[in-house]
Formats: structure tokens, C-alpha cells, sequence
């Protein structure tokens, strides 16, 4: 394996001008900066990142912690912490929990600076109980309730939610659902209070319908139990896409239009509600900045700027409309 001195003898250079130019420092000269390039590339030098960040008293890790990979939002997410970190010479290790009380507890306990740098988490299921204050930067994103002094960043779901259902009103639809209600997730509850908002302004009656996973099937299924209704929905706000296209299915199965018998918005704006057939009208929140602002939050605590109360950063979002409520 080629060391710094065996780069340095090629390039006809000090090792200490080899090590500037390997971390990246700008004062070394650009005839100098062309050779020892050069000769990095003719002996095929790899730094040890690992020895670096130990002298910069840093693991270049930062932890991202969600419930499911396979929910596209989460995915999405992922990339762009992902895009964010990587900006700040950072790795992200990412574990899963399936929002089980549990993995979540014990995921949260084994952060530490040993391991990660900071962590990102979205809890679903874990309790202010359950958790010691960590002996790393944590950044919450969601909405589920936990009592500690931590940094969050989230969108006002109440406010978006409400949005959602508005639009539906607005539509002239009279008999609104709703799909998503959840005993647990704070997010859901929050959803929930700006449908019923929304719908008690325009003295609509509430129809709702829980799921306990937000997947495609479990919308399908709630959407097939609505329209068994004596009085079944004309529309439907539904709390993340999977179960607005699950949804979808269903109504399309039984026979109805949509959006001509049944309106459909959901929620995240993921890469497949631009390509369902119809396209979904869903709310967009800001994901990148979303993304870009917890990381944020993490580095200025990782690096010692803690100066500051915990911090709720509130993410805009928008309403896409599209074909599943505009014929």
C-alpha cells in the first residue's frame, strides 16, 4: 500500500505538502497541487479516513434511525440526509426500527460518540421513559411526542392536513374520509385534528377509517370497508401516499372513478404519486430542507455550538394538485 513519503518521492515534493493536498487545504501552490494529484493517482493512495477522523476527534458517521426503507418517503428521505451530510464529510449509517417500541429504545441507547457523531431519529413508538438523554447530537423529525430538551424538525401536519381536507371541501364533496388513524403515532393524531377541523368548519360529518401500517395494502383494505358503507364516501384524504394509491386500487376494483365518484389526496408527495394512473394530488413537503436542516442541527452541536435552546425548525410544505381530485 502507497504511504504519503512514497506519493511525496514521486511528486518531488515534501510529505507535508502531499498531506495538504490530501485534507484539502488551498494554500499550496497549483504546480505543486499537479504533481502530488498525479502522483495520488499513479500510486493509488487511499488516505485512512479512519486515522483521520480519530486526529480530528470524529467518527465521519451520523446515524439516520426510521421506522421502514420500504415506505418511499422514508427512502427518499434517506437520500437526501444522505446528499446533506455527505457535504459535511460525513457517512450515514441508517437502521430501521418498524417502529417497534423496543428497536427504537434500544437503537437510541447504543448512540454514542464511540460509534456516531450525532443521529437523526423518527420515532413512532418509543416513550420519554424509555430514553436517557444521549451522549451524541439527536435530531427528531416527526411528530411523536417526547418530552426531552432535543432539537426537532417536522412540518405543521395540522395545518397541512387541514389544506388537504379544504381542498376536498372546496371540491363540493360532502361525505370526506379520512384513512390513516393510528392509537400511537403523534403524527397521525395531529393529521387527524386539522381533518376534523377542516370538516367541522364546513359542518361535514367525520368518516374515519385507522390503519395500522401505512402500506398500499392496508389502504386498499380501509377504502374497500368505506365504500361497504350505506352512505360511502365521495372522497378520501389519506395520510401518506401508500395508502392514497392503495386506496385507488380499491375504488378502481369496485367500479368507481376517480376522481369523477371518489377524490383522492395523500400525503408526502413521493416520485410515485407523479406516475399513478391518475396522478396523485398529495402534500408536498419540502424534503430536501428538511433533510439539509437536521443535519444542520447536528453539525452545529457536534461541533460544540450548544449555546442555543433546543430548536423546532417548522419545513413548508405545499399542496400538489393533480388528476385523483381534477378531472
Amino acid at each position: 500500500m502507497a504511504t504519503l513519503r512514497d506519493v511525496a518521492v514521486l511528486a518531488g515534493v515534501s510529505v507535508k505538502t502531499v498531506s495538504n493536498v490530501v485534507n484539502g487545504y488551498a494554500f499550496v501552490k497549483p504546480e505543486n497541487r499537479r504533481r502530488v494529484e498525479d502522483a495520488l493517482t499513479a500510486t493509488g493512495y487511499r488516505p485512512n479516513i479512519g486515522a483521520r477522523n480519530l486526529r480530528r476527534g470524529r467518527t465521519g458517521f451520523i446515524a439516520l434511525v426510521v421506522p421502514e426503507l420500504s415506505i418511499p418517503y422514508f427512502g427518499e428521505l434517506a437520500g437526501g440526509v444522505i446528499d446533506a451530510a455527505a457535504e459535511h464529510d460525513w457517512n450515514v449509517l441508517i437502521e430501521q426500527t418498524q417502529g417497534d417500541r423496543g428497536r427504537e429504545r434500544e437503537t437510541i441507547a447504543a448512540l454514542g460518540p464511540h460509534m456516531v457523531d450525532g443521529a437523526i431519529v423518527s420515532p413512532q413508538a418509543v416513550e420519554t421513559a424509555d430514553v436517557a438523554m444521549p451522549d451524541v447530537p439527536v435530531v427528531l423529525l416527526g411528530e411523536h411526542p417526547l418530552a426531552l430538551p432535543l432539537d426537532h424538525v417536522g412540518i405543521d401536519n395540522v395545518t397541512a392536513a387541514y389544506t388537504a381536507t379544504r381542498h376536498l371541501v372546496e371540491l363540493g364533496r360532502a361525505r370526506v374520509a379520512v384513512i390513516g388513524q393510528h392509537p400511537t403515532r403523534g403524527t397521525a393524531t395531529q393529521r387527524l385534528a386539522g381533518y376534523r377541523q377542516a370538516l367541522r368548519e364546513a359542518g361535514l360529518p367525520e368518516i374515519v377509517a385507522s390503519a395500522l401500517r401505512y402500506h398500499h395494502r392496508d389502504g386498499a383494505a380501509a377504502m374497500t370497508e368505506l365504500l361497504a358503507l350505506a352512505e360511502p364516501p365521495d372522497a378520501v384524504f389519506c395520510f401518506n401516499d401508500m395508502l392514497a394509491l392503495g386506496a385507488i386500487r380499491a375504488a378502481v376494483d369496485l367500479g368507481r372513478r376517480v376522481p369523477d365518484d371518489l377524490a383522492v389526496v395523500g400525503f408526502d408527495n413521493t416520485e410515485h404519486s407523479t406516475y399513478s394512473v391518475p396522478s396523485l394530488t398529495t402534500i408536498a413537503p419540502d424534503k430536501a430542507a428538511l433533510a439539509r436542516a437536521a443535519v444542520d442541527l447536528v453539525r452545529r452541536r457536534a461541533a460544540g455550538d450548544t449555546d442555543f435552546p433546543p430548536q423546532d425548525v417548522r419545513i413548508p410544505f405545499a399542496l400538489a394538485v393533480r388528476e385523483s381530485t381534477t378531472p
